[in-house]
C-alpha cells in the first residue's frame, strides 16, 4: 500500500486535470484487483475450513487458527523486505513473481502430509501476501494518476471483498463436498489464472530509484498518520481476533450445518462487496467518517453475536451487517492513509502494510488463545472491543482541526 514513484499533491482541487484513463489501463488495473481477489481467499480460506482442518490434522481450533496467524507475521516482515530488496526491478516482474510463490503456497498445502507442512506452506502464502500489498496497491495510482487514485484503489479493494464473496464461502463448500485439501488445489488453479491474467494486461512498471532502509519510517513524522497506524491495528485485530473463528461460532453457537455456514459467509461477502462500494463513496466526501463508521458498524456487529448469536435468524443479520463494515475497511483506512501523507507513502508504504499484516495476525493469535481458554464467546467480545477503541481513537485524535491543511508540491 505505498507509491512506487514520486507522489503528487494530496490537494486534488488544486492539481491540475489528468487526462481520462483508457480500457486498456482500467483493465490493468482490474488485473491487480483480481491478483487482490486470489490473495484473499487464499489467506483467508483456512477461516471457511478451520473445523474440517482441525479435525484431520488432530489439533485444536485455536491452534489451526496459526494458518491465518503465521502468514500474517511473516507478510509484515515480507513487505519490508520486498520493499527493500526489490530496489528499482519492474514491479510487473514482482508482481509475476509474487504470484508463482502464491501458486506453489497453495500447491503445498494441498498436499501436505501433516500440519508442520501446511505451515510451510503458508509460510510462503506470507511472503507473497506481504510483497504484493508492499507492491501492488501502489499500481493503481500510478496506473491512472493520483485524480483516479481512489476509484483505482476502490476497485483493487473490489478483489478484496469479491474474496470473501465468492473465494471464501466457495472453498468452505467445496471443502465441504470434497475436502479442505480439494480447495487449496482449486485455490492453486486460480493462481494460475491469475498469472496469465496479469502477464496479459499488466504493462511494465519501471521505478526511477529503490527503497532504502532510512526511508521507512517516514510515517511515523506525520502526526496524522500516526493516528492512522493506530487506527489500522486497532481495527484489523478487532476483525480478525473474532472473522477467524466465526465458522467454529456457527457451527457451534449457532448450530448451523456446513452448507448454511458457507452460505451465510456468502452473504457476508455480498454485502462486504456493496460496503467496498459505500465505503470509497464516504471516504471521498470524508474519510474519517468513513473509517468511524466502519469500527462502529463492525463493533456493534461483532459484540451482539455473543448476546443474539444464539439464534440463527439473529446470527444471519449480524453477520451480514459486519460483512458490510468489512467490505469497506480496506478502503477506509488505505484512503485515510494517502491522504494524510501522499509524498511519505513512496517509502513508507510498507511500513503500513507491515500494520496492518501484524494486526490481522495477531488479532487472529490472541482471538485463538481466548477460544482456547474461554471459549468462543470471547472471540467476539474481542473484536467488538477493539472496534469499539478504534471509534474512541478517531472521535478523540482523529478531527482535522488537528492536522491543518497543507498543499503538496508536484514532483
Amino acid at each position: 500500500m505505498q507509491s512506487t514513484s514520486s507522489a503528487p499533491a494530496a490537494d486534488f482541487s488544486a492539481a491540475s486535470p489528468a487526462p481520462k484513463p483508457s480500457l486498456a489501463t482500467w483493465l490493468a488495473v482490474l488485473s491487480v484487483g483480481v491478483g487482490a481477489f486470489a490473495l484473499v481467499t487464499t489467506e483467508f480460506l483456512p477461516v471457511g475450513l478451520l473445523p474440517q482442518i482441525a479435525a484431520e490434522l488432530r489439533v485444536s481450533e485455536g491452534q489451526a487458527g496459526l494458518l491465518v496467524t503465521m502468514p500474517g507475521y511473516i507478510a509484515a516482515l515480507s513487505a519490508l523486505a520486498v520493499t527493500i530488496g526489490v530496489g528499482k526491478a519492474d514491479r510487473r516482474i514482482v508482481l509475476l513473481a509474487l504470484l508463482s510463490l502464491l501458486f506453489v503456497s497453495n500447491l503445498a498445502v494441498a498436499l501436505a502430509p501433516n500440519f508442520a507442512w501446511v505451515l510451510a506452506g503458508r509460510a510462503l502464502l506470507g511472503v507473497a501476501v506481504g510483497g504484493f500489498w508492499a507492491v501492488g496497491l501502489a499500481v493503481g495510482p500510478r496506473l491512472v494518476s493520483l485524480q483516479y487514485a481512489t476509484r483505482a484503489n476502490s476497485l483493487i479493494f473490489a478483489g478484496v471483498s469479491l474474496g470473501t464473496v465468492a473465494g471464501v464461502p466457495a472453498g468452505a463448500l467445496l471443502g465441504d463436498i470434497m475436502g479442505w485439501r480439494v480447495a487449496f488445489g482449486a485455490a492453486a488453479g486460480v493462481a494460475v489464472v491469475v498469472l496469465l491474467t496479469q502477464l496479459l494486461l499488466l504493462p511494465k512498471l519501471p521505478v526511477n530509484r529503490g527503497v532504502a532502509l532510512r526511508d521507512l519510517p517516514q510515517l511515523l513524522h506525520i502526526p496524522k498518520a500516526r493516528i492512522g497506524l493506530i487506527a489500522t491495528l486497532l481495527i484489523f485485530v478487532a476483525q480478525f481476533a473474532a472473522y477467524t473463528y466465526i465458522s467454529p461460532f456457527l457451527e457451534q453457537v449457532t448450530h448451523m450445518n456446513a452448507k448454511t455456514i458457507s452460505a451465510l459467509l456468502l452473504a457476508y461477502g455480498v454485502t462486504g462487496f456493496f460496503g467496498n462500494i459505500l465505503g470509497g463513496w464516504i471516504a471521498e466526501k470524508s474519510v474519517r467518517g468513513a473509517l468511524t463508521g466502519t469500527a462502529l458498524v463492525m463493533g456493534l456487529a461483532t459484540a451482539g453475536l455473543p448476546l443474539l448469536g444464539a439464534d440463527p435468524l439473529a446470527a444471519t443479520v449480524l453477520v451480514s451487517i459486519w460483512g458490510l463494515a468489512f467490505g469497506a475497511m480496506p478502503i477506509s483506512v488505505q484512503s485515510w492513509m494517502m491522504k494524510s501523507a501522499p509524498d511519505a507513502m513512496d517509502s513508507g508504504g510498507a511500513l503500513f502494510v507491515a500494520t496492518a499484516q501484524v494486526a490481522l495476525a495477531s488479532g487472529a493469535a490472541v482471538g485463538g488463545v481466548a477460544v482456547d481458554h474461554f471459549g468462543l464467546f470471547s472471540a467476539m467480545f474481542l473484536g467488538g472491543s477493539f472496534a469499539a477503541a478504534t471509534v474512541f481513537v478517531m472521535l478523540k485524535f482523529g478531527s482535522p482541526r488537528r492536522f491543518p491543511s497543507r498543499l503538496h508540491v508536484v514532483h
